[in-house]
């Protein structure tokens, strides 16, 4: 037991993690709060032979403790160490530096906080070459069951929404969520915007989710200056509840959009803040599609572990579009809430435009199969399985 929830074991998770830490010094775990980074801590720790030591920068003691010589005391520690809401204390960076560069190396560091500005630009300036960044995202279907895909898209991927007893109960937490968000989180992350002014922000990016951004007419609708609903969204981004989707850009003759399109990465946030809280209201509510496409974004995303830098989707304005594009991989995604998958001109245009390797229409059917050549239908209860294979 963690924090009085049952343990979820995540093994893919695990592994990934402790392959990370043979390979670097310092591993970051990162992601939003709640999302289950303490729990795989304690999974990793459980899986290794190496002795842990544990400080929580949230702890008056842990932080007492490293306030006068930081270097000292982390240099003195053995084994697997690990650092919670290391973001609280910045000035630990480059302590982890000097740490990381010794020979023979009798410590490696696991990290865990929620992004903001200042973690990343602290460890990124000062730890170049020596720490691994794992983003933490919610539960996937490997780890709650495929048969479940339905109750994962409904409740999202949090570890305490997911195992709630009873939808209700799994909405009311999430609620309690979203306000510790606004009221404590951002606010430790130094961020000093009211708490009601974020959580309009927020509900009104719900309405605008799978949507291309649009700053002007967001910022009319809001009331505020462009560059204020820019800030909010970019706060929002790096608190890492917000994803901002950026366009390809292809060598082409044909005109493409510019600007991100927005989802909020977990579709039981999403769910809470347009007052969704049943699988029939679900069904009904005209952020149904949206909804689903960006679930299954998360979870390819997840699946897949491309860098951000690497994930993008597609559009041009005679109506070509691809909803996922990994460049890189020469593969692209289109994701549709439908039993019934077909090619489209427009996956046409994509495979030919882009010069694609692969496309795979992502479905709600039961089944997956070839639709062309290059084409794939993939049923979304079978993405992981599938994808793996």
């Amino acid at each position: 037991m963690v924090n009085s929830v049952p343990m979820i074991i995540r093994p893919r998770q695990v592994a990934a993690v402790l392959e990370h830490l043979r390979d670097f010094p310092v591993v970051a775990i990162i992601g939003p709060r709640q999302i289950g980074k303490t729990t795989l801590t304690h999974l990793v720790a459980a899986a290794g032979a190496e002795a842990v030591q544990r400080l929580d920068l949230e702890s008056p003691a842990d932080l007492n403790r490293l306030a006068a010589e930081p270097e000292f005391v982390l240099g003195e520690l053995r084994g697997l160490v690990v650092i919670d809401e290391v973001q609280r204390q910045p000035e630990l960076f480059p302590v982890l530096r000097v740490l990381a560069d010794r020979r023979p190396l009798p410590a490696r560091f696991l990290i865990l906080g929620s992004a903001s500005p200042d973690l990343l630009r602290q460890s990124s300036e000062t730890l170049a070459g020596r720490i691994f960044y794992h983003e933490l995202a919610g539960l996937g279907l490997n780890e709650v069951g495929p048969e479940r895909i339905n109750e994962l898209w409904l409740r999202g991927g949090f570890p305490r929404a997911w195992l709630a007893r009873s939808d209700a109960a799994a909405f009311r937490w999430l609620e309690s969520f979203a306000r510790t968000f606004l009221e404590r989180d951002l606010p430790g992350l130094g961020i000093r915007i009211p708490a009601a002014t974020l959580r309009r922000f927020w509900t009104m990016l719900a309405h605008w989710h799978g949507q291309v951004w649009n700053s002007s007419e967001f910022a009319r609708s809001f009331g505020v200056a462009d560059t204020t609903v820019r800030r909010y969204l970019d706060i929002l981004s790096d608190a890492m509840v917000v994803r901002q989707l950026q366009p390809y850009h292809a060598n082409l003759s044909k005109r493409q959009v510019k600007s991100p399109k927005i989802f909020l990465r977990d579709s039981g946030v999403l769910h809470r803040l347009l007052g969704i809280d049943s699988r029939d209201a679900l069904l009904a509510h005209p952020k149904s599609g949206a909804s689903w496409e960006g679930f299954v974004m998360e979870m390819l995303i997840g699946q897949l572990d491309p860098p951000s830098s690497q994930v993008h989707f597609w559009k041009t304005h005679t109506g070509a579009e691809l909803d996922l594009l990994i460049p890189e991989r020469r593969i692209g995604f289109e994701i549709k809430r439908t039993t019934k998958p077909k090619v489209t001109p427009s996956i046409r245009s994509a495979l030919r435009d882009l010069d694609l390797d692969q496309l795979i229409i992502v479905h709600a059917g039961s089944e997956s199969y070839p639709l062309a050549s290059n084409v794939r239908a993939v049923a979304a209860s079978r993405l992981e399985a599938d994808l793996q294979s």
